[in-house]
Parts: structure tokens; C-alpha cells; sequence
């Protein structure tokens, strides 16, 4: 008779109970082990070794004992997983179905001791499957009722835990008022009031040598102890929480807690800081007769390959930010706004890029050569410090802040690979303010490589020669992630590496994959020539396989 070598795996989602003698992990191993002895004509054996998940969530597979099974699995050193409930295992279709494929290809199976199904049948998988439904419905319904519960008590003011903000101290489902943290936070309310601006601030409270408080987390690392950064300062100046208000997402109700400010100076504060806000981000270019210059420099000089012109467009972000575009203007009027071939080009950027592309194109000897050669040694040199200088007039100024050279644009056409420009001489003259020039006409014609790609929902031009962007973040994570996986194979656990490298774990687990990068993919990274999409954040979103091969095909599209 074959010997069917069974596994029993048990889980809780919560850890209440857990430190109970006999808790509900031990009443599901000892219904598996009854249900198991049970089969005991048909070879059934149950092995020695524990696979218990207390007090972690169904909803995913990252649990330390499912790993330790599934690993033996794959060694084929298990042959029957027993649960109690198919629950047990998982709560979600999707990671089910990749259990089962691992089990097949073990040539492995599993049982539930209360629920009786064939899923060498059709109508056993059927069977599993609606169990499976339920039960990740039953999850997504827990989840949107404790989503609602927290909503429904910060609504009453109730504090419903996260990161104590500074100067508070939790307590039950309030807050209270911690010295000598609150003073801390009043001296930087105090010195807003008095600098009203966040940048004199930072240099005051640095002055006085105020500092985080050092803080010893559950993990036993200690944290704080540093000068606050200016994104602290700002969090600190807006949160409502010092108000005696609680935030839940974009929404404010006021809290049961005593405030640390004054609610009216708190508003006034507010207000200021949107005002400070407003003005820095404010910039208006001005023409010589005074009027107010496009806010889209390149509107109506830009054309796509099949002539069409490319119009200024807008949209706005959740937040209120504006986002412009140059778009083709058939996808505009509603003609075609599906046309594959028109162009929709992220404004700012393309400003930026043809701005510099001209910049470099007048810098070359050839070009000053050709536009002046009617001039005096003086006059020459004249010339040559007016068209050096000229970019100057740019410092300080954003978004728009290239205006100056795309005045100097006739005409741009773009089409897949290339663009082409055509410079106007005689605004070129007129900045000059010289009539000793001759301008060759092909000196005012610039042709260059032009690449347009998708990068997530972002859109990079690449045009000419440009220099590689080394994306030394993500070298930073590839080097980091060899060193994680050296460390696993020198025989260290997740915990142990996260414990020594000062991580969470599930930061690991995201890094380590890229140790998997193909070879010429690292080099591409180190040199800069990696395609757009690739990047930290895509990479540790997105599956890739570990085969060379197939990750260059994925890649290439990207």
C-alpha cells in the first residue's frame, strides 16, 4: 500500500486567543488528526512538523508556516495538505488557483475535514470554487465593514489609532496632551505666526536645535533624535489634529480630544499657507507692450505628421492640479478622438526639450559663423555675448521659463522617429537689435531624433542626444537586492535580514526579486539605457519571470 505522507495546516486571522492554552489553532490540528487516523486503511500518515499562521490575514499568501509547506511541497516531502476549512488555506480565488498549480506540479493534493468535495470532478471544482467565492466575499464584506466602523467613529471625534501625532499621547479612543512634546509643537506654530513662511521656520527651529523625539519602536530599533525636515514642519502646520479636529481622508470632524492651537489661529494658518502656496507657483510673462504672453508658447506652431495642428489642451488632477498638453486637434473636436496616429504631448516637457534643443543649436560655431559675418571684430563680439546671455533671461522662472527661445520657433513638425523646426529670422534680428547680419536660411532648420514613450499613465519625450538618465535609484535596489539574496543563501531568514538591515520584511521580499535581473538589464539600468518603463516602482508592482529570455521580451514593450 502507497504511503500518503499528510501535512496539517492551521490559521487564525487574529491573535485573540492565541496565548490560551488550548487555542483554535490546537481545536483544528486535532480535528485533522482525528479525520486522518481516520484514513488510516488507505496509507495515510501524518507527519511530525507544525505548519501553524496565528493571528495573519487569509487574504494573501505571505505567511511564514504556508512558505515552510509550500516549500516541502515542492520538495516533494508532503503528499496530502489537511485543513480544517478551505478557508484555512486561503480566502482568495486567485492565490487558489496558484496553490493548485503548485500541487500539480508536485503531483500533491489537499483535503477539508468539513467540507467534502472531489476536485477531480467537474462538479467538485465547481463545488470548491463557490466555497472559494464565498469566502473571499466574506473577507471583502469584513473589510468594508471595519472600513465603515472607523469612518462612523471618526466621524464622532473618536481617535481610531495610526502614528500618535507629536505632542499627543493615545488614550483609549482619545488623545492627550504630552509635555514636553506640546511645547515643542507650539514653538513652531509660534514661529510661523511670527516668519509666515515654512522655509525661515525650518532655519529658526534648527537655530533653537529643536529635535524629533527619539522614539524606540516595538522592533526595538531606535528612531528620531534628528532636525526636522521641512516636509515635518509642513505636516505638523496642517494637521487638524492640533486643532481638536480628526481627519478621515479628505473629510474633517471635530475630535474628542483638547486642542494643542487655538481652532482660529489654526484656520488663519491655513489660509496663509495656501496664499504662500499660490504665489509661489504664480508667474506671468509679460510681452514688450505689456499684455499678458500664452500661458502655450508653441500654440499653433506645432504639426503633426499628417499636418494636422497640434492645439493646447488642459485636465486637472484629484488635487486640482493642472496638467497642459499639445493634442492633435482631430482628437479634439471630436472627429476622431480615437485615431491612433494623433499625438497628445505632455506641454511642459516639450517646451523644455525643444527650448534646449535651440539653445544648443545656436551655441554651435557654425551657426554664429553663419549669422554673423557682416559685422565688425567689435560688433562680432557684440553679437556673440547677446546670444550667450540670452538663456540668462530664464533664471527663476518655472513652467514657462523657456519662452525666450521658443519665440525664435516658425514652425515644428513631429512625426514617429524625427522632428523638425523652423527658426524665424527675423525675430531672431530683432533680438539681436543689429543690421549688420546675414542669416543662412539652413542654419534656421534643426532636424532631430524624436522618441515618444509611454512610461505608466506618464508620457517621456526623448529628443536629440540626450544625455542618459541614470536612474540611480533603482542601481540603488538592484545592489540591495544581491545583497538580501547573498544573504539568503549564506542560510538567513526574512526576519533575520530585516531585523540586520533595518527594514520591514515585506521590504525585502520586494527587493530581492530584482537580484534576478538579467545581466545586460543591470547594465542597461547602470548606464542609463534602460527602457523608460522600467523602474523601482514598476518592477516591485509587476510579476516578471526569472528566465532571461522572457524578461528582454516583456521589457521591450515597456
Amino acid at each position: 500500500m502507497r504511503k500518503i505522507r499528510c501535512a496539517i495546516y492551521t490559521r487564525k486571522s487574529s491573535e485573540e486567543g492565541l496565548e490560551q492554552e488550548f487555542n483554535s489553532l490546537d481545536a483544528q490540528r486535532e480535528a485533522c488528526e482525528a479525520y486522518i487516523a481516520s484514513q488510516k486503511h488507505e496509507g495515510w500518515v501524518l507527519l511530525p512538523v507544525r505548519y501553524d499562521d496565528g493571528g495573519i490575514s487569509g487574504g494573501h499568501l505571505d505567511r511564514p508556516a504556508l512558505h515552510r509547506l509550500m516549500k516541502s511541497v515542492d520538495e516533494k516531502r508532503v503528499d496530502q495538505i489537511v485543513v480544517y476549512k478551505i478557508d484555512r488555506l486561503t480566502r482568495s480565488l486567485a492565490d487558489f488557483a496558484k496553490l493548485v498549480d503548485r500541487l500539480d506540479v508536485a503531483e500533491a493534493s489537499f483535503v477539508s475535514v468539513t467540507q467534502s468535495f472531489n476536485t477531480a470532478t467537474s462538479m467538485g471544482r465547481l463545488t470548491l470554487n463557490v466555497l472559494l467565492s464565498f469566502a473571499q466575499f466574506e473577507r471583502e464584506v469584513t473589510a468594508e465593514r471595519i472600513r465603515d466602523k472607523i469612518a462612523a467613529s471618526k466621524k464622532k471625534g473618536l481617535w481610531m489609532g495610526a502614528t500618535v501625532p507629536l505632542g499627543y499621547a493615545a488614550d483609549g479612543r482619545s488623545l492627550k496632551i504630552t509635555e514636553p512634546d506640546a511645547d515643542v509643537i507650539r514653538r513652531i506654530y509660534d514661529l510661523y505666526l511670527r516668519h509666515q513662511n515654512v522655509r525661515l521656520v525650518k532655519e529658526a527651529v534648527d537655530a533653537q536645535g529643536l529635535k524629533t523625539p527619539v522614539r524606540t519602536l516595538c522592533s526595538g530599533r531606535v528612531k528620531g533624535g534628528a532636525p526636522f525636515s521641512y516636509g515635518h514642519i509642513h505636516y505638523i502646520l496642517t494637521n487638524p489634529v492640533y486643532a481638536g479636529r480628526i481627519r478621515h481622508h479628505a473629510k474633517v470632524y471635530p475630535g474628542q480630544h483638547e486642542p494643542l492651537i487655538k481652532v482660529e489661529t489654526w484656520d488663519d494658518i491655513q489660509e496663509q499657507l495656501k496664499s504662500n502656496s499660490a504665489k509661489g507657483r504664480t508667474f506671468i510673462r509679460r510681452n514688450r507692450d505689456g499684455a499678458q504672453a500664452s500661458v502655450s508658447p508653441l500654440a499653433g506652431k506645432v504639426f503633426d505628421q499628417t499636418g494636422d495642428r497640434l492645439t493646447p489642451s488642459h485636465s486637472k488632477t484629484s488635487k486640482g492640479r493642472k496638467l497642459r498638453y499639445y493634442v492633435s486637434h482631430r482628437l479634439v473636436r471630436g472627429s476622431s478622438p480615437r485615431d491612433p496616429s494623433g499625438w497628445r504631448l505632455p506641454a511642459p516637457e516639450l517646451e523644455t526639450k525643444v527650448a534646449e534643443l535651440i539653445r544648443r543649436h545656436m551655441d554651435r560655431p557654425d551657426f554664429r559663423a553663419g549669422i554673423i559675418c557682416d559685422a565688425t571684430t567689435d560688433e562680432t563680439a557684440e553679437l556673440g555675448t547677446k546670444l550667450s546671455s540670452f538663456g540668462k533671461l530664464d533664471s527663476g522662472v518655472t513652467d514657462n521659463a523657456h519662452v525666450p527661445h521658443l519665440a525664435f520657433v516658425e514652425r515644428i513638425d513631429i512625426a514617429p522617429g524625427e522632428v523638425r523646426m523652423a527658426l524665424s529670422a527675423e525675430r531672431l534680428a530683432g533680438v539681436l537689435n543689429t543690421d549688420q547680419i546675414r542669416i543662412d536660411e539652413e542654419l534656421l532648420k534643426i532636424t532631430s531624433s524624436f522618441q515618444h514613450r509611454k512610461r505608466g499613465v506618464e508620457t517621456k519625450l526623448i529628443i536629440g542626444n540626450e544625455p542618459a538618465e541614470i536612474d540611480k535609484t533603482l542601481l540603488r535596489n538592484i545592489g540591495r537586492a544581491h545583497r538580501y539574496f547573498d544573504l539568503v543563501r549564506s542560510g538567513k531568514t526574512f526576519d533575520e535580514i530585516a531585523e540586520t538591515e533595518g527594514v520591514s520584511k515585506r521590504r525585502i521580499q520586494q527587493l530581492i526579486e530584482l537580484a534576478f535581473l538579467a545581466p545586460d538589464v543591470i547594465r542597461s539600468v547602470r548606464d542609463g539605457r534602460q527602457p523608460t518603463g522600467i523602474t523601482s516602482d514598476w518592477l516591485m508592482r509587476h510579476a516578471f519571470s526569472p528566465i532571461w529570455s522572457e524578461q528582454r521580451e516583456v521589457f521591450a514593450t515597456l
